[in-house]
């Protein structure tokens, strides 16, 4: 995929403020703002397809009746398609992990909208990187020639967290220091993995592996957080520079006010959600920060997994 020729700035870019395909219920909506057969939203494959299908379907619905216009999610096989499949697709908009946010503000010049607050009472998470108890795993010395189980080259969580934490402590590549290394599409696969023993080392965001934690009581008998990363955004929604004015406002609005929705309870429980929290192209400077300790240059960066 090539760059636009014109960057958008950040400061720009921060001063930017039917059915749905995943239920089967009809609701009605309220007169649509724009004329529009669709929108469609793509879902980075943060947990297994059909968790992710589970966890949005009753936020589509609640999106097509506020808006007006039905809401389509569509759910990629890899983190690394979705720049690709945004434009290809033509999406209106996606929910972007902290990383491929970055780089769909850097490289297509989105705007975001709105970001989930966690049950923590955070907008944020933080990268785990984790080990098992019995794997005598203390430091990043005691960790060379083990196996690496990462999630994906497009997450900051599960790839670019642990870079950055291993060159901070003079390992300049994984390649070599890892006997194996490999990527597991998810991050719940990759907390998996280490459970399993299929690998002795993993990085997950800490949502994740809450979520697994409290589902599978191994995770505290069995495995141990080594390291734990600054906080980033949580996955926002943010939809391209070109969307009907109209609409992006009806997103931003839906998604601020769900809170005051009879129905908003509901959806924010199915969700994971305490509410929604405004998003700007500033809230992703953690993660410039990040992707630079890493040694990573977002312009050349290839992030897709091989």
């Amino acid at each position: 995929m090539s760059a636009p020729t014109v960057r958008p700035s950040w400061v720009a870019l921060a001063l930017l403020a039917g059915a749905v395909s995943f239920g089967s219920r009809t609701i009605a909506a309220e007169p649509p703002p724009v004329h529009r057969a669709e929108v469609v939203i793509g879902l980075i494959p943060e947990l297994n397809v059909f968790k992710q299908k589970a966890r949005f379907s009753l936020l589509g619905e609640y999106l097509t009746r506020k808006i007006g216009v039905p809401v389509r999610f569509t759910i990629l096989s890899r983190y690394g398609n979705i720049l690709e499949s945004f434009e290809t697709e033509g999406m209106d908009g996606a929910f972007f992990g902290s990383f491929t946010g970055t780089l769909a503000i850097e490289r297509l010049g989105v705007v975001p909208l709105a970001r989930p607050v966690n049950l923590d009472g955070h907008s944020t998470y933080r990268g785990y990187l984790f080990v098992r108890k019995d794997g005598g795993i203390r430091d990043v010395a005691t960790m060379r020639g083990k196996r690496m189980a990462f999630v994906d080259r497009a997450t900051t969580a599960g790839y670019v967290f642990p870079l950055a934490w291993l060159r901070e402590r003079g390992v300049a590549s994984e390649v070599g220091f890892f006997s194996e290394s490999w990527f597991t599409g998810s991050h719940d696969a990759a907390i998996a993995s280490v459970l399993d023993r299929k690998a002795d080392v993993g990085a997950a965001k800490d949502t994740v592996y809450e979520r697994v934690r409290a589902e599978n009581p191994r995770v505290d008998r069995e495995l141990r957080i080594l390291a734990t990363s600054p906080s980033v955004p949580s996955n926002g929604l943010c939809v391209r520079r070109d969307l009907e004015p109209d609409l992006r406002e009806a997103l931003r609005r839906a998604l601020l006010d769900v809170t005051s929705d009879p129905d908003g309870a509901r959806v924010l429980a199915q969700f994971g959600a305490l509410r929604f929290a405004e998003a700007t192209a500033g809230d992703y400077r953690p993660v410039l920060e990040m992707t630079r300790q890493a040694g990573i240059d977002l312009r050349k960066y290839q992030y897709r997994n091989e």
